[in-house]
């Protein structure tokens, strides 16, 4: 087997490389609930289908940690993997683009064409360690703008899931007037003390890591960035991507190959965390990973709106509200929790899957009946 090349120091897109898909919105300066500014702030961003001269069929679509705005579509110039929700966007999909116009951001603070740890600062030099820390309402007040830019002045349905439905319940609660429509997936309104904690030590991973360097590790040669520290967060986090029952049936305590566990080698199961780690360091950026994350442990839709029921009482949108039921990341209790308080909302509709959180991606059939259904008893109430 010829060796792998080297990882670089960070996979984010850069200016000047080929856009593909993408489209660019320069939002303007925006102010920061940290206290923090942002000079400068840019989504990339990617849209299908044709919007209404009314402006009524416009559908946002938010993507989780690591996804981007290429929610569908081939692998190709400036898009090194295929579209990640690939059977939920398009002609005669659940989400169909022959019916509706579709916008998805790349988030802010994300490596892929929007403003973030990788971008440039003001001085021309990327922003790296001296990124200010975000919130998901920061992230929505830039989609907010976005919005404006492209003539929206309402969504016809907001859909995400993992921390693509953080931005979703907090679009719902910071403007109720330009949303109709919400589906929350795998999602929660505020984070657990278990959550926190998961997301905690993925963070030491990756800043423990001496080839970090603070975050400003741009300019130094493939291999020699925090390529370890981004895989082991990586690894991390993948064990709550994925259900005990899914990882004992699959692999068990199967060694790897010819590998011998009482020799210093791995089991199966190992490698295939070892794999998922390599996978990452190669088409993502430690820095935003951290940034990312950071933005989750802070999520809670009730901040300074006197809790979360309190502020999912405020919700006006009609509501879909979808858990895997066997998710250990974003539990189906605390999707209980947003639609028994989200007036406009129906009783929880599950995915069943062995795969755990990753259920919502991976059972794309059923989250698809599900988002179907909901869009298609809007349109009766129309």
């Amino acid at each position: 087997m010829p060796e792998r090349p080297p990882v670089p120091a960070s996979a984010a897109w850069r200016d000047g490389a080929d856009p593909g898909r993408r489209q660019f919105a320069d939002l303007g300066p925006l102010k920061l609930e940290s206290g923090g500014r942002l000079p400068a702030v840019r989504l990339a961003y990617e849209t299908w289908g044709e919007l209404d001269e009314d402006g009524s069929n416009a559908v946002l679509v938010l993507h989780a940690l690591t996804g981007d705005s290429h929610v569908t579509g081939d692998a190709g110039p400036g898009h090194p993997t295929p579209g990640w929700w690939q059977s939920m966007v398009g002609p005669g999909a659940p989400i169909d683009t022959d019916r509706w116009f579709v916008v998805a951001p790349n988030v802010l603070g994300g490596c892929q064409g929007s403003t973030g740890p990788a971008s440039d600062a003001p001085d021309g030099r990327p922003w790296g360690g001296r990124f200010p820390l975000l919130s998901v309402r920061d992230q929505v007040a830039a989609e907010l703008r976005l919005a404006d830019l492209l003539g929206v002045d309402s969504w016809a349905l907001v859909i995400g899931a993992s921390m693509g439905g953080h931005r979703v319940l907090e679009w719902a609660a910071s403007a109720p007037d330009r949303v109709d429509a919400v589906a929350a997936i795998a999602t929660c309104a505020q984070t657990s003390g278990d959550q926190i904690a998961g997301f905690h030590t993925q963070l030491a991973a990756i800043t423990a890591d001496p080839r970090y360097r603070g975050g400003d590790y741009y300019d130094v040669p493939d291999g020699e960035g925090p390529h370890a520290g981004l895989g082991l967060a990586r690894q991390i986090a993948h064990q709550t991507y994925r259900s005990a029952v899914e990882l004992d049936t699959r692999f068990g305590r199967i060694p790897q190959g010819a590998e011998d566990p009482l020799e210093g080698g791995r089991f199966a199961v190992q490698s295939y965390l070892d794999h998922h780690g390599d996978k990452l360091s190669r088409r993502f950026d430690a820095n935003t990973y951290v940034t990312l994350t950071r933005t989750m442990i802070t999520h809670d839709l009730g901040r300074d709106r006197g809790g979360v029921e309190a502020a999912l009482a405020q919700v006006t949108a009609r509501a879909l509200v979808i858990a895997v039921d066997s998710d250990r990341l974003f539990t189906p209790a605390q999707s209980e929790r947003v639609a028994a308080a989200i007036p406009g909302s129906g009783p929880v509709r599950y995915v069943h899957s062995d795969y755990g959180h990753d259920g919502f991606l991976i059972e794309e059939d059923q989250v698809g009946r599900h988002v179907a259904d909901f869009l298609r008893e809007g349109a009766r109430r129309a």
